[in-house]
């Protein structure tokens, strides 16, 4: 670092060095510039507490504990010369102890901080730009940060935050240097991660991928169940001698069987999330097909609605296929309505096997 001498149009060189060196110390000295001035950190930030000590069953204490303008606790971590390599699983668990706070146990705290003196409402007021105490969101969710200040940082510290981030743990490193120059102190903070131009961009990248991931592991879960599931049905079919007793378990909502007598057409069954359904699906691929078909089977819908009770028939004309099919608000995942899924697929496929069997054939939709 560089002090300029305008008189002189000449740079003059500081002295580089070390908490230790200077003789100062991390409670009495960085701790208290901060608090003192929380800007420093590169945001505007509001100090509620030092040495907060509130968690129950243990003796821990973080370093500052604060809120920034989005209303989000802050947990602030300071070192001197070093990190250590501990430093964030540390911040980590004053992260989660302070997840459990309400509003107004936030408030209580931050007035046990500025005493009798001034109000706690009246200062949060004033920080978040005048809007009522009501109104003022705090500590909602998981929506706790962390900003970890040191002179060096570990690389075990550096990693683990790093790849933290992918997880969208919103946490800061600044590195905080101490130069001299005569009798004077100066001190230069840093933050170095994320960096800061890219800081924006980061955290849409983080909250992307962990988007993806939320979805990647959801689709996965949807897939194991639904493989679950087919795998005991097909079981019960080879008891029931069902129409599906030959088929193999997939992960996909729905297994089918073809009518022989009908071109291109398919009784499905078919589970979602909140209804099952056995159907004729019609699909030879040509649009002019499936509806000629459709039509065909629909001039006598009464007679097969009166053996099948509850068909909806669907033309579909803005698509290529059309069906003919029965609902229940049968839930697949409901334990309880497993047993009725069963006997409906099983009772319904065969019937409607049956019956569009023996109307393909009747009416040549070969």
């Amino acid at each position: 670092m560089y002090i300029l001498d305008k008189q002189t149009k000449s740079l003059i060189k500081t002295e580089k060095c070390t908490f230790k060196s200077l003789n100062l110390k991390e409670r009495q000295d960085l701790q208290e510039w901060i608090a003192k001035e929380p800007s420093s950190l590169g945001e505007d930030l509001l100090i509620i507490q030092k040495e907060f000590d509130g968690f129950a069953d243990t003796r821990e204490r973080l370093d500052l504990l604060a809120l920034d303008k989005n209303g989000n606790l802050v947990i602030i971590e300071n070192k001197l010369d070093d990190s250590g390599k501990d430093v964030t699983w540390q911040a980590i668990k004053y992260a989660s102890y302070c997840s459990s706070l309400s509003k107004q146990q936030v408030i209580e705290i931050f007035q046990k901080y500025l005493g009798g003196t001034t109000s706690a409402i009246e200062a949060l007021q004033d920080f978040f730009d005048g809007r009522e105490i009501d109104d003022i969101k705090i500590n909602q969710g998981n929506s706790q940060r962390i900003i970890l200040v040191a002179a060096n940082f570990h690389k075990e510290v550096t990693s683990s935050v790093l790849w933290l981030q992918n997880f969208n743990l919103r946490i800061k490193c600044i590195k905080v240097t101490p130069f001299k120059y005569k009798d004077q102190v100066i001190m230069q903070f840093d933050q170095i991660i994320p960096i800061e131009d890219t800081e924006d961009y980061q955290i849409k990248i983080a909250n992307k991928e962990q988007e993806e991931t939320v979805q990647s592991e959801s689709t996965q879960i949807r897939r194991n169940n639904r493989h679950k599931f087919w795998t005991e049905f097909i079981e019960y079919n080879k008891k029931m001698n069902g129409l599906f007793n030959a088929s193999n378990a997939v992960i996909d909502n729905w297994l089918g069987k073809s009518v022989r007598s009908i071109s291109g057409g398919n009784i499905n069954v078919i589970i979602n999330k909140d209804n099952c359904r056995v159907e004729l699906y019609i699909n030879t691929g040509e649009q002019a097909k499936n509806k000629k078909i459709f039509d065909t089977l629909y001039k006598y819908h009464d007679e097969i609605d009166s053996k099948i009770k509850g068909l909806e028939w669907q033309r579909m004309d803005d698509k290529v296929t059309s069906r003919v099919r029965l609902d229940q608000q049968y839930i697949y995942l409901n334990p309880s309505d497993k047993p009725k899924i069963f006997d409906f697929f099983i009772s319904t496929s065969q019937q409607m096997m049956d019956l569009f069997s023996e109307f393909g054939t009747k009416l040549n939709l070969k």
